[in-house]
């Protein structure tokens, strides 16, 4: 490993046996290190955060588990010039690293490599000739909705251990409301977490729309091929639907390997066995969009064609010019939650949907697919407590509506740490909240109801 060309660029804490102690577990410290390398590759690249930000951020308020080993971690060493980050955790073992390309964001390279002999992927992609037109703004003088929107930065209102770092609300294709936290603005992409799960679903309905697939087929993974594997019969809309009936070890079924660990996608999120009939139980978890996203790659035949085909094909078309797909260094979309975008490019999402798929003239996605992605899914969430009453689950959607005091059709992008784009398709309505959320999390159906009644009761 070429050690001094890490130690040029930064001064990282000198390691010391009482920093990386015997009894720690060396499997749990690699992933909270490549925690600390991703997260600080994709905040300082993607969206030109600060050290100090970072820190009060990114690697603020952070799993559990995680947060003892982050703690005894050395400060992440950064390479402005190659645009890589690393961050050391063993004496015996090379550092985690992240590094950064554009479109795609930061990669890792996998636990126990030195990257002397790694070539991660790029996206070659065509940029329109001309940029689509800014969002319209027209910012309404609506001291009900500004008091409103206020309060969603407060840290208790919508919940206490809240943490709001901006809200945009569109109606009728304008922006009409908007603020943002010290530190972010317009064009300061964060981590969608697994609102990048509905970007996976825009992404698979343009295929769709292209006739690269339909829903209704056999996902056709190579890995699930042989003779007989009766995973053959897992259709795409059954991944959509989150009921490909594969076993996960939790609900989310938490895929760290791959979102910290420098695991790929082929090795860890597509080798579960069966345990339930496709399509008869519905149980959330990453590893059914990330081999959604697979069998498009499978699909594609083309790996040049299948890491442009998202920017191409939707966001540069959107204008989604601030939103970063991140992959694994196999080539893999994570699409599941390596997503960074900006609060008005999901703005933009939100219309794309609200116009059934079309966006200036072009239509991107097929007709009805806004609708198709807001239909409940045969099999659906239980609520785990008595009295709770949780959202339903569409494609790659959560759904709510009159039982939970909003209008019948609203659907939603959500993620971990309080990412939000709610949908209002019969009041022209998008709101979209992003967060760093610890405790129990942003109250997203207030909020929603709010905003909608002081929009109804303005002049």
């Amino acid at each position: 490993m070429k050690a001094n060309r890490w130690l040029a660029v930064a001064a990282a804490p000198l390691l010391t046996c009482n920093a990386f102690a015997q009894d720690r577990d060396p499997a749990h410290v690699s992933l909270v290190a490549g925690y600390k390398a991703a997260f600080t590759c994709s905040a300082h690249f993607n969206a030109g955060r600060s050290v100090d930000q970072i820190a009060g951020d990114e690697l603020n308020r952070i799993y559990r588990g995680y947060r003892d080993a982050m703690a005894t971690l050395p400060a992440a060493v950064i390479d402005d010039a190659n645009k890589r980050v690393s961050v050391q955790y063993s004496e015996d073992m090379p550092p985690r690293v992240a590094a950064w390309r554009p479109y795609l964001g930061c990669v890792q390279w996998p636990t126990g490599a030195d990257g002397d002999d790694l070539d991660p992927p790029h996206a070659k992609v065509r940029e329109p000739r001309s940029a689509p037109p800014p969002l319209p703004v027209q910012l309404r003088d609506d001291p009900t909705l500004a008091e409103i929107v206020a309060a969603a930065f407060d840290r208790a209102t919508y919940g206490e251990g809240t943490e709001t770092s901006a809200v945009v609300i569109m109606e009728n294709g304008a922006i009409i409301a908007e603020r943002y936290r010290d530190g972010f603005d317009a064009n300061t992409p964060q981590r969608t977490w697994s609102v990048a799960k509905s970007i996976a679903a825009t992404i698979i309905g343009a295929a769709v729309q292209d006739g690269v697939l339909s829903v209704e087929e056999a996902a056709g993974l190579e890995a699930w091929s042989a003779a007989g594997d009766p995973r053959g019969r897992i259709t795409i809309e059954n991944l959509l639907h989150m009921s490909s009936g594969l076993t996960s070890s939790t609900a989310g079924n938490r895929t760290d390997d791959v979102y910290f660990g420098g695991g790929l996608v082929i090795d860890h999120a597509i080798d579960n066995r069966l345990v339930a009939a496709p399509g008869s139980r519905w149980r959330y978890a990453n590893n059914d969009t990330m081999a959604a996203v697979r069998a498009l790659r499978e699909r594609m035949k083309n790996d040049r064609k299948f890491l442009s085909y998202p920017f191409e094909r939707v966001l540069l078309p959107l204008g989604m010019r601030r939103t970063f797909l991140e992959t694994d260094w196999n080539g893999d979309f994570i699409l599941s939650s390596q997503v960074w975008t900006t609060a008005r490019d999901l703005a933009r999402l939100g219309l794309l949907y609200l116009n059934d798929g079309v966006w200036e003239g072009e239509r991107i996605l097929p007709e009805g697919w806004a609708a198709y992605v807001a239909t409940p899914a045969p099999s659906q969430p239980k609520d785990r407590r008595e009295g709770e009453n949780r959202p339903g689950y569409g494609a790659q959607f959560w759904l709510y509506g009159e039982r939970h005091g909003l209008p019948a059709g609203v659907y939603a992008a959500q993620g971990n740490r309080g990412q939000y784009v709610m949908i209002v398709p019969s009041r022209g309505v998008v709101i979209v909240r992003r967060g760093f959320d610890d405790g129990g999390g942003f109250d997203l159906r207030r909020f929603s109801v709010d905003v909608l009644d002081a929009l109804e009761q303005r002049p």
